[in-house]
């Protein structure tokens, strides 16, 4: 009994060290619909809230292009073969990630920004959803009560 015990919670230990290598990043998708949610849940200041709609515009500008030739991809490249569609898929995919990979970088400069219970409460958020949380360094917020 003592046996199969431990070595049930070494496979449990694996199968969570796997999960957690294979988590998905935890994104805040600043590109979406759904920025009055995040102002609200993380509560962000003006100050915040500006540089979200600043890397909204950023990020629209930098993904209508890629967008744009996704869209002339699928539209001039040959697909009446395998080859060709696993061709096509692959050129997709890179598209594709430029598109990930822009938008994380904005979700990452507007964590920046937050302060260290912003960033407790999206760690918190990213766990319930076992998803990978973006590490950044919060922001530190300075104590102006009694420091005379």
């Amino acid at each position: 009994m003592i046996k199969f015990k431990g070595a049930f919670y070494f496979f449990l230990g694996l199968v969570l060290l796997s999960m957690e290598l294979h988590a998905q990043d935890c994104t805040l998708d600043i590109g979406g619909d759904n920025t009055d949610m995040m102002v609200e849940v993380f509560q962000l200041s003006g100050e915040q809230v500006k540089t979200m709609e600043n890397l909204k515009s950023d990020l629209e500008i930098q993904t209508k292009s890629l967008k744009e030739d996704i869209q002339k991809l699928f539209n001039d490249h040959p697909q009446s073969s395998t080859e060709e569609l696993q061709v096509l898929a692959e050129k997709y995919r890179v598209l594709e990630q430029k598109i990930m990979d822009a938008s994380w970088e904005c979700d990452k400069k507007l964590l920046t920004t937050f302060n260290e219970k912003q960033y407790r409460r999206y760690m918190d958020l990213c766990h319930e959803a076992f998803r990978k949380p973006i590490k950044i360094i919060p922001v530190k917020v300075k104590d102006t009560v009694g420091s005379n």
